[in-house]
């Protein structure tokens, strides 16, 4: 999953860098797409308010679960999926 969508990429070296990509499974890659979960800077899956506890279970979002391999490099990308994407609340 790119954390930063190609479409809000300012150039190619960002489209393309490593780093501004996760191995997620299906499920959490459609979540992390629409905002409904983003990833902290340490790894851990941080889920949005707006998705409901039905929501979370189908999703297999009701246990703690953590991104592995998430590197300083990383950090820039998660920090604008989370300001931008991310979605704390309804607005």
């Amino acid at each position: 999953s790119h954390i930063k969508p190609w479409a809000d990429c300012e150039n190619d070296a960002e489209r393309l860098d490593v780093f501004n990509g996760l191995l997620l499974a299906p499920n959490l890659d459609a979540a992390f797409d629409a905002g409904f979960i983003t990833v902290g800077d340490a790894g851990e899956i941080l889920v949005s308010a707006l998705l409901g506890k039905e929501a979370c279970g189908l999703l297999g979002l009701d246990q703690v679960m953590k991104v592995r391999g998430v590197a300083g490099e990383h950090r820039q990308y998660l920090l604008w999926h989370r300001s931008r994407l991310f979605r704390r609340t309804g607005s």
